[in-house]
């Protein structure tokens, strides 16, 4: 009696999963980091962003919205003192969140950095003032 054929035995499978497991081993290491690095360095992109938009709000208006203001005052013109009498916005179309889906903190006159202004992320943590916070005054990698 002849036997059929056409399935793959279990060494076979085996062999297959084997080759598979060591071809994720060498690729995947490779790409482990690389979602928090990106999403760093769209933070540190979009706090340039922000701080053009803030440097043209100075421009106009002649100084930068107060950290009561917020960023909102590049949205909506702000209704709180000092008011800005050159308002021409919105500077930014909305409110902008970072790769962690936070709203980005805003500090004038600044705390920590020597800018006008300090602008930063929390970073992937969710923690101020932490070793992964994305900020507008260090360098980042």
């Amino acid at each position: 009696m002849r036997r059929n054929n056409n399935g793959f035995t279990l060494i076979e499978l085996l062999m297959v999963v084997i080759i598979i497991g060591i071809l994720a081993a060498m690729v995947v290491p490779r790409f482990v980091g690389v979602g928090d690095k990106s999403r760093k360095k769209v933070a540190f992109a979009n706090i340039t962003t922000i701080s053009s938009a803030l440097g043209r709000y100075e421009m106009e208006n002649g100084m930068f919205p107060t950290t009561e203001q917020g960023l909102k005052a590049l949205m909506e013109k702000p209704t709180s003192s000092p008011i800005p009498k050159e308002w021409s916005g919105p500077y930014l179309n909305e409110e902008p969140t970072d790769p962690w889906k936070e709203k980005y903190q805003y500090s004038c006159p600044p705390q920590r950095g020597r800018t006008d202004f300090d602008l930063w992320s929390l970073g992937p943590d969710g923690k101020d003032g932490t070793e992964d916070d994305i900020t507008n005054w260090k360098k980042q990698e």
